[in-house]
């Protein structure tokens, strides 16, 4: 990945006015998103450029991995990629899940997305509050389960670690992938905010744009993992989120507004 590298004395006070922001997701389908109410509170112009993209992986590829659907009692969903991807595959080879198939979701909106293939009441669905950590504790409960943890190229350790740490019977399933986005169109990134929610997002940057230089751009980051991301690219990170005050990117991102376009 490339490398850059911004001395402090070339940017001496990076809180200078926020006016326009790139995120790198897809646009809240919501007209009442907390983007648009940013954009509208702040004057800011805002812009959605995806700078991922999901990828299925096709039944001939899976079929490589030699895994078989059926031979697991659990399945782990940590998105709602992994949910579309697990059924589609389903589908593709013509196998009926079983009606005694238990489930296990990360939170409570991966699992409402299952009813977008299954009747969520007749089957067994366990839910965790919000993260992996809380998934983990639910998991704990059921140890004899042979778990299927459908999932990306790409994907974060914490789920694998801990079922390979514990003795967990379990097989990891690629069904998509998660890959660089063509930003050929983008011909100019030259935002005062730039918001990235995985270090995908920042592979991609420099897969698209090699000379990427950040100047007086500043990067937001979601996460642990994103924010190591834009450190270890060499980018200053200016907002990180989420903060104890602000839980989410926007809630991030209009702290330092406040700050950066000094607003009591």
């Amino acid at each position: 990945m490339a490398q850059v590298k911004i001395k402090e004395k070339e940017v001496k006070d990076r809180h200078t006015k926020v006016s326009s922001i790139l995120v790198t997701q897809p646009k809240p389908t919501d007209e009442k998103s907390p983007y648009q109410t940013l954009a509208s509170k702040y004057n800011l112009k805002i812009d959605f450029r995806p700078f991922i993209e999901v990828q299925p992986v096709d039944i001939k590829e899976f079929r490589k991995q030699k895994i078989e659907i059926l031979a697991h009692t659990a399945v782990i969903f940590t998105s709602r990629n992994a949910v579309d991807g697990f059924f589609r595959i389903c589908s593709e080879a013509k196998i009926e899940v079983p009606a005694e198939m238990k489930y296990f979701c990360v939170s409570d909106q991966t699992a409402n997305y299952l009813q977008k293939y299954i009747v969520i009441r007749k089957r067994k669905i366990f839910v965790g509050e919000k993260t992996a950590k809380d998934l983990e504790e639910i998991i704990k409960k059921h140890k004899d389960e042979k778990y299927l943890f459908p999932c990306s190229n790409i994907r974060k350790d914490e789920i694998p670690v801990f079922l390979k740490d514990n003795g967990y019977q379990f097989s990891e399933a690629i069904i998509y992938k998660t890959v660089a986005s063509d930003l050929s169109d983008l011909t100019d990134v030259k935002y005062d905010i730039i918001a990235f929610f995985s270090p995908s997002g920042i592979h991609s940057l420099f897969s698209n744009f090699p000379d990427f230089k950040q100047n007086k751009t500043r990067i937001a980051a979601f996460g642990p993992t994103t924010a190591l991301a834009v450190k270890d690219s060499g980018l200053l990170l200016d907002i990180e989120a989420p903060l104890p005050n602000a839980p989410s990117m926007t809630g991030a991102i209009e702290l330092y507004i406040k700050k950066a376009n000094n607003i009591k």
